[in-house]
């Protein structure tokens, strides 16, 4: 392990998962979105509360802050970064970010639910997997038209998807798993409001 590598990816990443773009673009808006619809800074409550444009652009820039804290360590030739283990650094890079994203420093450790940066960082290790889990949010989440529900799904699909494509590479299952796991854990408010009922249709 690259132990100088591991605390500049994590930190690195962390920081870059922090940026509350949410909050930036509501803000933009004239609108303070942790006291707006549901509270939560995310790029689904931005769409919800200050319109589709200022939506999608939140997700972009969530998911590109995914994409590279893992990206910079796994391609060299792109970034310049050279690693002596850049698998498992683009791993750090990953969770990081979604850490960062979910618990950010500029809010006090409040944050979304990740789901639009673990897209983007997933995009960069393992593209097929998550193309396989971004069909599975399309499908549930137009049968449905619930926004929780789809990411559930999704993220229920990620460790399947990642043990049938990529059968050889342990890691990818393990840290989708993991990933998982954390979405699953962020959107429990959701859950309860899924199961009484209560949750809002996009």
């Amino acid at each position: 392990m690259d132990v100088s590598g591991f605390f500049i990816v994590a930190a690195a990443g962390y920081l870059l998962g922090s940026v509350p773009f949410a909050v930036i673009i509501a803000r933009l808006c004239g609108v303070d979105i942790l006291k707006a619809g549901s509270g939560n800074p995310g790029a689904t409550n931005v769409k919800r509360v200050c319109g589709k444009t200022p939506g999608n652009i939140c997700f972009v820039l969530d998911a590109a802050k995914g994409f590279l804290a893992t990206a910079w360590p796994l391609y060299p030739s792109v970034f310049g970064a050279q690693f002596s283990d850049p698998q498992t650094l683009g791993y750090v890079g990953l969770c990081s970010a979604i850490a960062g994203h979910s618990f950010s420093v500029f809010l006090k450790f409040r944050g979304g639910k990740g789901v639009a940066t673990a897209i983007g960082g997933l995009l960069a290790v393992m593209f097929w997997a998550i193309l396989a889990g971004l069909a599975v949010w399309v499908a549930v989440f137009y049968a449905s038209r619930y926004v929780s529900l789809a990411s559930l799904a999704l993220a229920a699909s990620l460790p399947a998807a990642s043990y049938i494509i990529y059968p050889s590479m342990a890691g990818h299952f393990y840290i989708s798993l993991a990933i998982a796991a954390v979405i699953i854990f962020r959107h429990r408010s959701n859950i309860a409001r899924l199961i009484k009922g209560t949750e809002n249709r996009f």
